[in-house]
């Protein structure tokens, strides 16, 4: 893999197109894992406790439509991952439809506690070994575990196959470099974004959620019609002109 934006996972929190394009290199630089014939299976996991309510109903809303722009592009499987409270970590069936996605969510309220990121990569490790999964996405904010033992179970998803995306809402350092640490191990990408970068935001996770979906090829058509983020991702892959 050549070049240093394509072996980086960070994207720095600006939105220069730059910073959008290094992110979209590591998506374009990953293998394509779908199989023929099947739906992509992705698994979008989310911090729910206190200190993301101000920004939930916004992050419902970019999970919708992440899922609406990827879905017709081959189809897409997404399972809704969330932990709040005192030891609450659940997670949905997979769903199919971006109403039932966007139901799900909708019943969900913040609540205060501590972070349980070590049992959502649990799970990812475990539907993996049930299934094919093609990625997983954590949207969050903190982390309050041991980060030896989270880089752990982030070199399990390596081995697996299982590429980790993280959004850090924010800047908190500790969160940041463990973040970091886990996207580079189980060989995806980290960005961060704020109420800003809302629009940069929804393009990369529908940028990771198409590859997904549909592969190199689908994306290329997709990156066709679209334009943006999208025509840029697929032309790293040489599939669109």
């Amino acid at each position: 893999m050549a070049g240093k934006d394509d072996s980086d996972p960070k994207l720095p929190a600006s939105a220069r197109k730059t910073d959008v394009a290094a992110f979209l290199r590591k998506v374009a630089a990953l293998p394509a894992v779908k199989a023929g014939g099947a739906r992509g299976r992705l698994i979008f996991a989310l911090d729910a406790t206190a200190s993301r309510e101000p920004t939930w109903e916004r992050a419902c809303q970019l999970q919708s439509e992440m899922f609406d722009a990827a879905a017709a592009l081959g189809g897409l499987a997404v399972q809704l991952v969330y932990y709040r409270g005192l030891r609450e970590c659940k997670a949905t069936r997979w769903l199919e439809s971006s109403e039932k996605l966007r139901h799900a969510m909708s019943t969900v309220a913040c609540q205060g506690g501590e972070t349980q990121i070590a049992r959502v990569l649990d799970h990812a490790i475990a539907a993996a070994r049930a299934g094919k999964v093609n990625a997983l996405i954590f949207v969050g904010d903190a982390m309050e575990e041991n980060p030896d033992a989270l880089c752990g179970r982030a070199g399990e998803l390596a081995l697996l196959g299982v590429p980790l995306f993280v959004f850090h809402e924010g800047d908190d350092p500790a969160a940041s470099r463990t973040f970091q640490e886990l996207a580079r191990l189980a060989g995806g990408a980290y960005c961060t974004f704020d109420a800003r970068s809302a629009d940069e935001l929804k393009r990369l996770l529908v940028a990771v959620a198409a590859f997904a979906a549909g592969g190199p090829r689908a994306l290329a058509d997709y990156g066709r019609r679209a334009g943006g983020a999208a025509l840029l991702l697929a032309q790293r892959l040489g599939g669109a002109s």
